[in-house]
C-alpha cells in the first residue's frame, strides 16, 4: 500500500511539474498562460524534449534505470537533445528549441530556466555548472565547469561561460564577460552631463 501511495504522489508531482513547464513555455511563446496558449505550447518545438526529460527524471528518482535510459535515448533520437541522466532542473524549464542542446548529467538548476538551441552545459574535470532561478541562455552558448550562474542572469548568444555569473547580470563574448545594464549607463551619462 505504501508503494502505491508513493507512486501516486510521484505521478502527481510529475504532472504538476509538467504543467509548470508548459505554462512557462506558453508565457514565453505567446505571452499568455490560458488553456489555448498552453495547448499550443504543448505542440511547439522543444516541448517533447522537456516531457521526455521529465519522464527520465521521474524514472531516475524512482530507481527505474531501464526506463530512465529509454527516455534519455528517445530524447536524443526524437528531439536531437541530450540531457544526461541525473540532471536536475526545477519547474518551469523551457527548451525554446531543443536541437543540439547538450546538458551534463550532474548539472543542477533552479526554476524557470529558458534555453535556446545549440546550448552546451557541460562538465570539466568532473565538475558541472550550477544554475539559479529565472535564467535565460541564448543560442549557441556554452557553460562549462564548476561555475555558478546567479538568479536572473542572462547568457548571450554564443557566449562561453568559464567563470561565475553574478545574479541579475548579462554576460556576452568569448570568454563571457558582464556588460553594463542600460540603467547603469544612463545613470553614468547623467553624472557626466548634469545639464542634460
Amino acid at each position: 500500500m505504501t508503494n502505491f501511495v508513493t507512486l501516486i504522489a510521484r505521478a502527481r508531482g510529475l504532472m504538476q511539474t509538467l504543467r509548470e513547464d508548459i505554462r512557462a513555455k506558453a508565457s514565453w511563446n505567446y505571452q499568455a498562460e490560458g488553456p489555448r496558449e498552453m495547448l499550443r505550447a504543448l505542440f511547439s518545438d522543444g516541448t517533447l524534449a522537456v516531457v521526455l526529460y521529465r519522464l527520465m527524471q521521474a524514472s531516475h528518482h524512482a530507481g527505474l534505470a531501464p526506463a530512465e535510459m529509454l527516455f534519455n535515448k528517445m530524447n536524443a533520437v526524437f528531439s536531437q537533445c541530450i540531457i544526461g541522466r541525473g540532471a536536475e532542473f526545477g519547474p518551469g524549464l523551457v527548451l525554446i528549441h531543443s536541437q543540439g542542446v547538450v546538458i551534463n548529467g550532474s548539472v543542477h538548476a533552479g526554476q524557470n530556466v529558458h534555453i535556446e538551441h545549440q546550448v552546451t552545459i557541460g562538465a570539466e574535470k568532473g565538475q558541472s555548472p550550477c544554475l539559479g532561478n529565472n535564467i535565460f541562455i541564448g543560442c549557441g552558448a556554452k557553460i562549462v565547469g564548476p561555475v555558478t550562474v546567479g538568479d536572473g542572469a542572462r547568457i548571450g548568444a554564443n557566449a562561453v561561460v568559464l567563470r561565475d555569473v553574478p545574479a541579475d547580470s548579462t554576460v556576452v563574448g568569448v570568454p563571457a564577460k558582464p556588460v553594463e545594464r542600460r540603467a547603469n549607463q544612463v545613470a553614468a551619462s547623467d553624472k557626466a552631463n548634469p545639464s542634460a
